[in-house]
């Protein structure tokens, strides 16, 4: 029995809605599962048992994870915030008293900026006792891994879609079309007079065979379509500066990843536009994840260093 609204007649376990908050927020019953330290068959379960007891649907299930219904959202929105004080005083410090070092913190982004900026930001943490694991790769599918609780922090690309995962702004990076000096003196004259015809020809390093970031330059800076093939592609920004570097071509990096190139003169900047193409990256946390003090510790760490980024 429900009211007009929706809403259940009679109380609702205290269990079962724990476990719903945990589906909702990670995205999937098995990542549910995993913050819970329960069983995918129980979580199942449950959740059978609150759709009955609310008498209406509160995921819809997909191939991989679930989406939650508006049923879904309005529970979210009024149960969330009392569970988590509860949390708080039932568990206050769920790391005091416990033998032997925390949990180690399982961090995740892209190689680049984790490599050059986050670790060595991070490297006081880790002399203080402080675990890490990292792991690389791309925003989706690390996220899909955050959400299957494999992580416990995402620097991410793009902000996640939906409202399972709570994303803050930690870094802003700015685009930049860079050359080796010699291509430098070629191209800077034709380039400022021609425009981007002036690089027709001209050999491009980049990330991958879609030319992911310097599409994004010459649309916003341009105002075109960047129409060719790469002469070299790395899936790793730091091999696309050090071919760029070399004097294999010209491309398009992160401003943060080529400052000491560009400082030494072994790389010039091929055009200083007015308004660069700027890209925000975002910090996602798992929803549970603060039960380990060391990743509170290294959050607030990354988001107090990464402006100065």
């Amino acid at each position: 029995m429900e009211h007009s609204d929706g809403r259940p007649a009679g109380p609702l376990d205290l269990n079962l809605l724990r476990t719903f908050l945990a589906v909702y927020r990670s995205g999937s019953f098995t990542g549910a599962a995993q913050l819970l330290r329960l069983s995918q068959p129980t979580v199942t379960t449950q959740m059978r048992a609150l759709e009955r007891q609310t008498g209406r649907e509160l995921f819809e299930r997909l191939p991989r994870g679930v989406s939650p219904t508006a049923v879904a959202d309005a529970l979210a929105a009024r149960v969330s915030a009392p569970l988590d004080e509860l949390a708080v005083v039932a568990d206050p410090d769920p790391a005091a008293g416990r033998a032997g070092p925390a949990d180690p913190v399982h961090l995740a982004g892209p190689a680049e900026l984790l490599c050059t900026r986050a670790l060595p930001a991070l490297a006081p943490l880790v002399a203080g006792g402080v675990r890490l694991r990292v792991a690389t790769g791309l925003t989706d599918a690390l996220l899909e891994e955050l959400r299957a609780g494999r992580h416990d922090l995402v620097v991410a690309t793009t902000r996640p879609r939906g409202r399972t995962l709570h994303a803050v702004p930690l870094a802003d990076e700015e685009f930049v079309l860079v050359g080796a000096p010699a291509w430098a003196e070629r191209l800077r004259g034709p380039l400022a007079a021609e425009g981007p015809a002036a690089l027709h020809g001209v050999p491009l390093i980049t990330y991958a065979e879609d030319l992911p970031i310097a599409r994004r330059y010459w649309r916003h800076v341009f105002g075109r379509r960047l129409s060719g093939s790469a002469a070299v592609t790395v899936p790793d920004l730091r091999g696309v500066l050090a071919a760029t570097a070399a004097g294999a071509g010209v491309t398009v990096l992160p401003r943060y990843l080529c400052l000491g190139e560009l400082a030494s003169g072994a790389l010039v900047p091929l055009h200083e536009p007015p308004d660069p193409p700027i890209n925000t990256a975002y910090l996602v946390q798992r929803p549970g994840a603060a039960a380990n003090r060391d990743v509170t510790r290294v959050r607030d760490l990354l988001l107090s260093v990464a402006p100065q980024w």
